[in-house]
């Protein structure tokens, strides 16, 4: 067999002078200063490249969007709740940066249950091997209830669970919870349920009719709230993989189908462990082909959250007048 070998002497070559680089050293990361340890300037010090630099234009995109009052979505997965970031969520209800927050079923379940009883997140495995997992009768007849009250009161699952909680003594997880706190500063919170998929509804308080009521009621919801990202607003999906990412794509196309095409031109991020197909299409890709931004940052929530909650809030505080 005869084998060919390229003859890399006749090969042309460029001075690097000549060539463009990515990386100089006005981008590389800088070491704490002596000075200035705040938490600015470890943003500052970050490199101003690839995730870091996405990171920041996050950031930069939200601020923006309070400014400008256009609306910040934020969309929850269970984990979000689970690993203990309510709290952070609810700093930015408070300060009035989210227009609205929609979680899946698994987020509004921690939540209700570090609300109502202190603690959430059993162990799946022990009780599924003798079938009490997701058996806590008081979850499931609490939460079961408050559903059907909504769906008999005409509202939504996330106004129902916020206003059975928020009437609840004792309330030992209050200011932990989203749904509570998004009732108490007037932003609309939505809940997005999978029938079967979620722990209350293997229980027989379980109601299917008031699930699907509320549950079609928050899309309506959710679909109403998306004409405020158009020329600037984000829409922000932390931790769901599936749900979310499926029920946020058509409430858009609802939202754009009443809008003559609206809303176009907004920033959408999806922050979560690892990289799924959905969210970056669904989310990032898709909806911003008409005009946006889209980034995909990956990493462990409990970090990755805290990080972008801290920066968007410092930089709004330095802003303000002193």
């Amino acid at each position: 067999m005869e084998y060919r070998e390229a003859d890399l002497t006749r090969l042309a070559t460029v001075p690097v002078a000549a060539r463009r680089n990515k990386v100089n050293p006005q981008v590389l990361a800088s070491p704490p200063g002596h000075d200035d340890r705040s938490f600015s300037a470890f943003l500052d010090s970050l490199p101003d490249v690839l995730a870091a630099r996405d990171f920041r234009l996050v950031i930069d995109a939200v601020v923006a969007a309070k400014q400008a009052r256009r609306g910040v979505v934020l969309l929850l997965g269970g984990h979000v709740i689970k690993v203990g970031l309510g709290p952070l969520v609810n700093s930015w209800l408070q300060g009035g940066i989210v227009s609205h927050v929609a979680l899946n079923g698994a987020a509004a379940i921690h939540d209700f249950e570090l609300a109502a009883f202190g603690g959430t997140s059993e162990d799946v495995e022990s009780g599924l091997a003798d079938g009490s997992f997701g058996m806590a009768e008081e979850t499931g007849a609490e939460m079961n209830a408050a559903i059907t009250g909504a769906a008999r009161d005409g509202k939504g699952m996330g106004e129902g669970l916020a206003r059975a909680l928020a009437a609840r003594k004792p309330l030992p997880g209050q200011e932990a919870s989203v749904l509570v706190s998004a009732l108490h500063s007037g932003v609309p919170v939505t809940v997005h349920p999978a029938i079967g998929a979620e722990i209350i509804h293997q229980h027989p308080s379980a109601d299917g009719a008031a699930v699907g009521d509320t549950g079609q009621r928050d899309f309506r919801r959710l679909a109403g709230s998306l004409p405020q990202l158009d020329q600037g607003g984000v829409v922000l999906n932390w931790g769901s993989a599936v749900i979310m990412p499926e029920v946020f794509l058509k409430a858009l196309t609802v939202a754009r189908n009443l809008g003559g095409g609206k809303p176009t031109h907004f920033t959408a991020a999806d922050f979560d462990m690892q990289r799924h197909y959905r969210p970056r299409l669904n989310v990032v890709q898709r909806p911003t082909r008409a005009g946006g931004q889209g980034f995909l940052l990956t990493g462990h929530h409990e970090l990755l959250i805290p990080l972008l909650v801290w920066g968007v809030l410092d930089k709004i505080h330095a802003g303000e007048p002193r």
